[in-house]
């Protein structure tokens, strides 16, 4: 059975949730643990290299440590998560070369899905998606910093699903997460605004059903966004870093 990958949308910890009964109620509280860590990366509330110890996870859900650990593994799994020997698990620090070949595989994707969405989307969900733009612009306008970064993120995997491909909504839905650990590692002075703009003119290119304009203006967002990381290696300069000091 194919394993259940984790989503976006916010999983928030139940007030007083009682321990699993069996192994149904085990299988949901352990993704319950993997969707929620995956939406505090996602939301910027979980930092990279960040020490995810079991002992505390497991008091916070009220579940074993043995719950914890398959959470972990799974998240090891999605590369979300690194498990060292005698370190622990924590947050993945993705490093550059892994980060250019994540935005290389989402711009293969998603200019092709934007390009049958042009096609296929129908006047609904082309009112849903305008519905899930007015949600971005109030997170931005109020300065609501991880429910933007879920709302952009989310924007291009509510697409896929439109499309009714599962596959590659989970398959956008991880790289998606993963482009949001690599942005905290990585993140420079692009703007959500900028974010949002971009994904405004994507909607009246499908609205228009151009799908050139369409697979144009993603490809050049996704690209904006690569570009706006610093994934250049550096060379530190002797005299540009000490002549501040210099007498």
């Amino acid at each position: 059975m194919p394993r259940t990958r984790p989503t976006l949308p916010i999983v928030r910890p139940r007030a007083k949730a009682s321990r699993p009964r069996a192994g149904a109620d085990a299988g949901t509280s352990t993704q319950r643990i993997v969707e929620s860590i995956t939406a505090a990366i996602v939301e910027r509330r979980l930092m990279p290299g960040t020490k995810l110890a079991e002992q505390k996870i497991a008091d916070i859900f009220q579940v074993s440590r043995t719950l914890v650990r398959q959470a972990l593994n799974q998240l090891s799994r999605d590369k979300l998560v690194t498990l060292e020997p005698a370190r622990g698990a924590r947050v993945a620090e993705p490093g550059i070369a892994e980060a250019r070949q994540v935005f290389e595989v989402r711009r293969l994707l998603e200019t092709a899905m934007i390009r049958q969405a042009a096609g296929a989307l129908s006047a609904a969900q082309l009112a849903e998606l305008r519905r899930h733009l007015r949600d971005e612009q109030a997170a931005v306008q109020r300065t609501d910093v991880p429910g933007r970064t879920r709302l952009l993120a989310d924007f291009h995997v509510v697409i896929a699903r439109m499309l009714g491909n599962e596959v590659l909504a989970e398959l956008l839905a991880d790289l998606v997460t993963r482009s949001s650990l690599i942005a905290l590692m990585y993140q420079s002075s692009h703007s959500a605004e900028h974010s949002f703009a971009e994904h405004v003119a994507i909607v009246e290119a499908l609205a228009a059903r151009d799908a050139r304009r369409a697979v144009e203006l993603m490809d050049a967002h996704l690209h904006n966004v690569e570009h706006n990381l610093r994934l250049a290696p550096r060379t530190p300069d002797l005299s540009d870093a000490l002549r501040p000091y210099a007498p």
